[in-house]
């Protein structure tokens, strides 16, 4: 009795590649640009990044001694002292980073393109002739509307847009916030801070459908944005 052919097994499907981070020759060439950036902007960066540093490393050295572990502790301490010094080193570049884009027209796009997390945002959904803005920013929270510009005027541009937006997100909440240093206003450099601390109130789905019901919306009644350059990046100080 003849014996069956065995089924050949199903070909295993090859695993997406993940893209390719940079070099470690690009990172270096990014932290020496973003050094040398942040230096030229704020003289005091270079001796808070030595301070940390010595100060972290000084007291593992204080707790070896007390302890007898001479060797162990300073050498964890050694590990701690990189780690602090690349927070404060970032923070310092951050910094920089935000004093190079405020008061430029569209500082807050390029902050909030910038930021950490899934977030969508559509610059200049709204604007006036003295080229105040309002951009949409959707994401967990819902919608968040992001003015820059005049208090007094950008408060119309938000009431305009929460009309045009309650014909078509149902419950879905609306934040809004004006960037600013002024009274119930939220600075610049905080302003991913303030996003990160928004309550989670939709789901990813929800997001996805939201945003793209409200592109296509954006799209069907497009305007021209105002004139002028407006940055669209922000330089992140991360070492990991």
């Amino acid at each position: 009795m003849a014996l069956g052919r065995k089924k050949a097994a199903p070909a295993k499907k090859a695993a997406p590649k993940k893209p390719a981070g940079p070099s470690r020759r690009e990172r270096m060439r990014q932290i020496r640009t973003a050094f040398t950036m942040t230096r030229q902007n704020d003289p005091k960066m270079l001796p808070f990044v030595i301070a940390a540093f010595v100060v972290t490393l000084a007291v593992f050295v204080v707790l070896g001694f007390v302890t007898g572990h001479l060797v162990y502790l300073p050498v964890i301490g050694v590990l701690f002292a990189i780690l602090v010094t690349a927070a404060v080193f970032g923070r310092r570049v951050q910094k920089a980073a935000y004093g190079q884009v405020e008061g430029q027209l569209g500082a807050a796009a390029a902050v909030l393109q910038n930021m950490r997390g899934n977030w969508r945002v559509t610059p200049a959904v709204g604007f006036t002739k003295e080229q105040d803005l309002l951009h949409r920013v959707i994401g967990r929270p819902g919608i968040v509307l992001v003015a820059e510009g005049n208090p007094a005027r950008v408060r119309s541009l938000i009431g305009n847009e929460k009309r045009k937006l309650a014909r078509s997100v149902g419950e879905t909440p609306v934040y809004d916030l004006i960037v600013g240093d002024g009274e119930g206003q939220v600075p610049l450099k905080n302003l991913e801070k303030h996003f990160l601390r928004l309550p989670r109130n939709i789901k990813p789905a929800q997001v996805n459908v939201l945003d793209g019901r409200l592109k296509a919306l954006t799209a069907a009644g497009a305007l021209p944005i105002p004139k002028g350059p407006m940055p669209t990046r922000v330089p992140r100080g991360k070492m990991r």
